[in-house]
């Protein structure tokens, strides 16, 4: 059973419908007592980074994610905000992330106006480490991206996977129990099913 994280922020049904297609079972809630039962979370979001730590907060939600993360070492996986939640901080707000990754989260800059702001459509990601999220990946991997902001590591070691859009950015991290992804693998077609299929069964 997967639990994934309602927290007002995010599309959480297309990440069940993946799952479904899967027949992982997985449920959606904010409920602490459930949370606490939790042997494998996904934490997942769109919008701004404030909102999405505001909403944690409102729902007392940040204790016991720590908890379950930080002392009971479940895996977790962050998708796209909430990868970017998982950092310092954000250039795009004022409030603390939940700062399980030494990382801040950065705005996309670019001079060239030939690549548009947000980063949105399909792109190729590349394997800095092994990590069973990838493994027997399809050839050439490649995932649906929407994002302004992107995640700056301060340890190279935590970075699983990395895209060239003008820059080299990360777009994986991974340490030890705690996952992120910057695409979005239930948008991502047969790529995103073997990703999700991998952190279901294989941690």
């Amino acid at each position: 059973m997967i639990t994934i994280i309602d927290y007002n922020v995010g599309n959480l049904g297309s990440i069940r419908n993946m799952l479904r297609k899967l027949e992982i079972d997985s449920e959606i809630t904010s409920d602490i007592e459930i949370i606490n039962k939790a042997t494998k979370i996904i934490l997942p979001g769109v919008g701004a980074f404030d909102a999405g730590m505001k909403s944690l907060n409102n729902l007392d939600l940040i204790e016991i994610l720590n908890k379950k993360v930080l002392t009971e070492k479940i895996p977790i996986l962050g998708i796209c905000l909430g990868m970017q939640l998982l950092t310092k901080r954000s250039e795009e707000g004022k409030l603390s992330g939940l700062s399980w990754i030494d990382a801040e989260t950065k705005k996309f800059r670019f001079a060239d106006n030939k690549f548009k702001i947000p980063h949105m459509g399909w792109n190729y990601v590349r394997q800095k480490k092994k990590s069973v999220l990838f493994d027997m990946m399809y050839n050439e991997p490649r995932f649906y991206f929407v994002h302004s902001f992107y995640v700056q590591t301060e340890n190279e070691s935590d970075i699983l996977c990395n895209t060239e859009y003008n820059i080299n950015f990360c777009s994986a991290i991974e340490k030890d129990n705690i996952l992120g992804v910057q695409f979005h693998p239930e948008k991502s077609h047969k790529f995103g099913m073997k990703l999700l299929k991998n952190f279901a069964e294989k941690y």
